[in-house]
Order: C-alpha cells, then structure tokens, then sequence
C-alpha cells in the first residue's frame, strides 16, 4: 500500500562531492529516510564503477571466441557469474521500489559514467528479455524519476528554445530505457541554470525535490511485477541468434 515503507535506490552520476547534484541526492535521502523509506545511494564516481562493458562484466564465458554481449548476460544471469561490481547494482536495483537517477545534462545526455551503468548493470535477463518491454516489462510494478541539472536556464529549453524541450532531450533515458524496461517513469525534475542562480533558489529547488520524491514513494505501487525468473521466459538459446 502507498502508507507502507518502500526501497529506494538513487543513482548519482557526478565527480563533485560538493556539486548541486550531490546536494539533491543528499536532500532527496534525508528526506525520504524521515519519511520511513528505506535509501540506498549508489555515488557512481565514488565508487569507481567502471562505465566501459566488456569481458570484465563476467567471471565466466559463454563463448571464449566471440564476444556476444547479450549472450555473454544471459549466462551470467543463469550462472551467477556477474563481475562483483555488477551484481552488487543489480542487488540494490532489484530491491529497489523506486529508482532514482540523478545527473546533469552533458552534451546533450547523461555522463558516460550513467551511460554505461545502464548498459553493463541493465543487463539482458536481469532487466530486459525478449518480448517482455513496456507494459509487460521486466520492472512493471516499479517507478522510477530522473533528476537533472542543466547549464541551461529553462528559455533554452522552451519549445522555441535552441535546446529544445527536455523531455525529447531525455527520452533516451526515460522512455526507451527505463519505461522499456517496465518502469512507470514519473515527469523529471529539472534544476534549469545551476551555475547561474542563487543560493536562495538552489534552496528551493532541494525542497521542491524534497517533496517531489517524498509524494512518489508515498504512492501505491503501480500494477504488475517483476518475475522470479526472468528468463524463463525466452527459450534456452534465443538470445545467442544475433
């Protein structure tokens, strides 16, 4: 039910400790830990997690002669044969009711280091299988909401701005990503112009997400959930025809 306690992870992609994205995960944590929910934070530069796939993903080949991510996945997933780093993510994403991720917009997009947690921890099997996306995706029963900080101020990203609105500017994250995946993805939250706004906003803006993050963790679930097995449901080599 939405009064219960819920498993929260948040995903932070950025360098600084003393950045405004730190600031927003610091925030969004505290107050959704008052709250009774239960946060853990994934700090992705911290960590040191590596962005770049390859056969390091895995303590185990498939097949030692050709290098097939998908399939190299799958084994792991029916193997246990993750690289440490990678099941520890998966461990906290698939206990996770709702999922944060939180980064600024570089280029266009989300840092590499993001880029390629999604790419190595999202992995075929774990978080996607053939036939299974969207409304009957892996993570239905889950949310998830990007937090986003811009360099940008928000006339930049108006309909006629030069960026464009940043819902298209996202939709590779959040609709063929996570919403891919089965999660009801919630609008993001945008801090617009970081560099170039006052201490008084910023202030703002934290108690703005604050309360965003406190009100999704407060829903009921939304319909579905996730298999026990994900990957009984793709016949045994289906994955390995690409």
């Amino acid at each position: 039910m939405g009064g219960t306690a819920k498993s929260v992870l948040i995903v932070t992609a950025h360098p600084e400790p003393a950045s405004f994205n730190q600031a927003l995960s610091t925030r969004a944590a505290s107050a959704l830990r008052a709250a009774g929910h239960q946060v853990v934070l994934s700090d992705l530069c911290a960590e040191g997690f590596d962005p770049a796939a390859g056969w390091h993903d895995f303590t185990a080949a498939a097949d030692p002669d050709r290098f097939h991510y998908q399939s190299e996945q799958a084994n792991a997933c029916r193997n246990a044969g993750f690289a440490p780093e990678i099941a520890r993510e998966q461990a906290r994403l698939e206990a996770a009711d709702l999922l944060i991720l939180q980064f600024p917009l570089w280029w266009g997009g989300p840092p590499a280091i993001l880029k390629g947690w999604i790419d190595r921890v999202m992995a075929y099997g774990f978080a996607y299988v053939d036939g299974a996306r969207f409304g009957t995706g892996l993570f239905r029963g889950r949310r998830a909401v990007l937090s986003v900080t811009t360099g940008g101020t928000p006339a930049r990203f108006a309909p006629d701005g030069v960026y464009g609105p940043i819902d298209a500017i996202l939709r590779p994250i959040s609709r063929l990503a996570l919403d891919y995946m089965g999660f009801e993805v919630a609008p993001p939250f945008v801090s617009h112009g970081v560099p170039r706004i006052s201490a008084e906003d910023r202030a703002a803006l934290l108690e703005a997400w604050a309360a965003k993050v406190t009100a999704l963790a407060a829903l009921d679930p939304p319909p579905g959930e996730r298999p026990a097995d994900p990957l009984s449901l793709v016949p045994e080599g289906a994955w390995s025809r690409a």
